[in-house]
């Protein structure tokens, strides 16, 4: 499998470097690391893009967190949807500092790639309202328009989180998501996310609590004219 990974790796390598010669200007980072370029290779031809559980995992596991863009991010943001997950509600309805947190790396990543759609997930329901309506209500507060989020209202875990969330992607015909999650969390989001679509998108993670440039969650209109560089990829 090692050898197999790394051969998959060198030939990912030469696709991704045409491809962000050739991405227009104001969608590429600064400068992309080699972490996130490994990162990327390993989210699409690098094998986590699969139905094998086993190799789902495998893959996962060699990828490391770090508060740059997701490469499908950057390099297809119109195919590319921003799953924000969601997190349990206090009980009058109200979000909790983790989830605002959450919403904070998704919006600035939201307002980075204007033309990416967003997805809320969580449908425990505290104060008349699930924890994916509550999270809709917050964006559509700082400044993103409604139509520009979906709501999946159902699920009761990650896992379910990923379930729901993968029939939507495939309804909308997503090329690829990126999850935004707590750090101690991503991983695990993403393993289930990647099994759920079996291999048919790629799939990365997203950490909360970076900006790295990015527009902070109360400045600006938000509306999606921002040109900052985004945030927070493991991908």
């Amino acid at each position: 499998m090692r050898i197999r990974g790394k051969a998959a790796a060198w030939a990912g390598a030469s696709v991704l470097s045409v491809a962000i010669a050739m991405a227009p200007q104001t969608m590429a980072p600064a400068a992309a690391s080699p972490v996130t370029m490994l990162n990327g290779i390993l989210s699409t031809v690098g094998g986590c893009q699969t139905a094998i559980p086993q190799v789902i995992k495998w893959c996962t596991d060699q990828e490391q967190l770090t508060p740059e863009v997701p490469m499908m991010l950057t390099l297809n943001p119109v195919g590319t949807r921003i799953v924000v997950l969601g997190a349990g509600l206090n009980r009058d309805g109200s979000m909790k500092p983790m989830l605002v947190s959450r919403l904070q790396a998704g919006i600035s990543l939201a307002r980075a790639f204007p033309t990416a759609g967003i997805i809320t997930t969580g449908g425990l329901p505290r104060g008349g309202r699930t924890e994916a309506q509550a999270m809709k209500s917050w964006l559509v507060g700082h400044g993103i328009p409604a139509n520009r989020v979906a709501t999946e209202n159902r699920s009761r875990s990650t896992m379910e989180n990923a379930r729901y969330t993968a029939r939507m992607l495939a309804a909308g015909r997503a090329s690829g998501a990126v999850v935004v999650s707590s750090p101690d969390h991503v991983k695990r989001a993403m393993l289930n996310f990647r099994q759920a679509v079996g291999g048919s998108i790629p799939m990365a993670g997203v950490i909360s609590g970076f900006t790295d440039g990015a527009p902070a969650a109360g400045s600006g209109s938000g509306s999606g004219s921002g040109s900052g560089s985004g945030s927070f990829g493991s991908s």
